[in-house]
């Protein structure tokens, strides 16, 4: 295995496992573009990977057929091109009898790399596929890896297949960004030694996408690495969001309008309000879009509390994509240290507390161990309510509905600083408290807790209202 890899522990033992198995296994891989795919599947196989095959996109069948044998003539040592065959019938005709040759004391892997681009409209890509597993692969000693970035693609046509790949996937991986964790170990592979905060700062912008955060540099502050990622001119993120959606899904107008429409309210909106907003009508079209973008990580659903499952909200969780609507895209800017001076504005503040929720949404697993509760079965949620003229409303971030009859109500905020409870602030807190009981009409113990970067500053409010104090360093704790 690669000596370089870093994180990825539970996607390396299912791949490993896989490998140690006696029996054929077909292993999915899926997960958005960019996030590592390949080179998971590359470092954990190096040595044992006898053919593989890269789909081109937006190419035609003809063009794809060709790739294949190309790809196979270099697998097989061969000084003479193969014909290229008329099907993927035969092309994988061609595959097992190249593999037939190899010697079969050594578990073999065959690995097929952005499976949905091969499979072009009416090619039979599946059949001749389905046709390689079942009457060959499936009788030896082998692993087929698929992998895609079109996430909902492969659940749909593979994962859920009702044909000849029906129930053949032995082993799934739905691999997702780095974590904190990961992204710190990932940076110091790469001898950048940020602290915390600097690591907060670069994936609150760029998220935990390997392909992302290979592009930053030692001896420079994670301001200076965004500047130079994506502002200066050239930058390589620059442009990254008009070629991300197109690469992964057809007709992406449909999603881009999504990100769009989420875009503009931090704390999500509901189905309908997408469909609004968006000018996508509901139905079906609107149905697939959005499983589009969950499947491939885009996107989240959050419940509120004590609502019905028809009540979710969907937020926009991916954080480069925020970041580009944000501060990027349409902005003329001009001069030097762009980001530096963009960070001291008013939208930067705002962003960046709705940013550094999200990512405290997405370590919620390390939430609940820095509070003792991995034992203990939860319920994650959010709460919200508008209130009117005669009554106060209130939101919180995050809350926490425990099985031992406690509710963990998590107050979030992003500061450069310890945080003081003001005597206000204090008012606020109790306010929430109470609407929350008056609403949910919960007997519940409550419990309230502040999750801020460094901490609080210790007064007779912080004293007197908050349970725990939760830092950035808690979201770095391995699950």
């Amino acid at each position: 295995m690669n000596k370089s890899f870093v994180g990825r522990k539970e996607e390396v033992s299912v791949l490993q496992d896989a490998l140690r198995s006696s029996e054929a296994e077909m292993v999915a891989v899926i997960g958005r573009r960019r996030v590592g795919k390949t080179f998971l599947i590359q470092s954990v196989y190096e040595d044992d990977i006898v053919f593989e095959v890269t789909g081109i996109q937006d190419a035609a069948k003809q063009e794809q057929l060709e790739n294949f044998v190309l790809q196979l003539a270099e697998a097989a040592g061969s000084t003479f091109p193969i014909q290229t065959p008329t099907s993927w019938l035969q092309a994988f005709a061609l595959l097992i009898a190249y593999l037939k040759q190899l010697p079969a004391s050594q578990k073999k892997v065959v690995f097929f790399d952005e499976l949905p681009w091969m499979a072009t409209h009416k090619s039979r890509f599946l059949n001749g596929f389905s046709y390689f597993w079942n009457s060959w692969a499936v009788k030896h000693n082998i692993v087929v890896v698929i992998c895609g970035s079109a996430a909902s693609w492969m659940i749909q046509k593979v994962v859920n297949n009702r044909g000849g790949l029906h129930n053949r996937i032995t082993r799934q991986i739905h691999l997702a960004p780095f974590t904190l964790a990961e992204t710190e170990a990932y940076l110091q592979s790469r001898n950048i030694r940020f602290n915390r905060y600097q690591i907060i700062q670069v994936y609150m912008s760029l998220g935990g996408i390997p392909h992302y955060l290979k592009e930053i540099k030692a001896g420079k502050s994670a301001v200076q690495n965004i500047d130079q990622i994506c502002f200066v001119p050239n930058a390589r993120l620059k442009e990254e969001f008009s070629r991300l959606y197109p690469a992964l899904f057809a007709n992406a107008e449909n999603h881009i309008a999504v990100i769009r429409a989420l875009a503009t309210k931090w704390h999500g909106l509901t189905r309908t309000e997408i469909s609004q907003s968006s000018g996508i009508t509901e139905g079906g079209s609107l149905s697939r879009v959005l499983e589009e973008l969950i499947y491939s990580g885009f996107i989240s659903t959050y419940r509120p509390f004590g609502k019905k499952k028809k009540s979710k909200l969907f937020r926009l969780t991916d954080e480069y994509s925020l970041f580009y609507l944000k501060f990027i895209e349409g902005k003329e800017h001009e001069g030097k240290n762009v980001w530096h001076h963009l960070s001291q504005t008013q939208l930067y503040k705002t962003w960046s507390g709705y940013a550094y929720e999200n990512i405290c949404l997405k370590h919620i697993p390390q939430v609940k161990k820095a509070l003792g509760l991995s034992g203990i079965y939860s319920i994650s949620s959010s709460f919200y309510y508008k209130g009117s003229d005669k009554e106060k409303g209130a939101q919180i971030d995050l809350l926490i509905d425990r099985n031992d009859q406690v509710i963990n109500l998590i107050e979030i905020k992003f500061y450069k600083e310890p945080f003081l409870i003001s005597k206000a602030y204090a008012e606020n807190l109790n306010n929430k408290i109470q609407v929350f009981k008056t609403v949910s009409k919960t007997n519940k113990q409550l419990f309230l807790i502040m999750l801020t970067t460094f901490g609080l500053v210790e007064n007779k409010h912080s004293t007197e209202w908050i349970g725990q104090s939760l830092t950035l360093e808690d979201l770095f704790l391995e699950e």
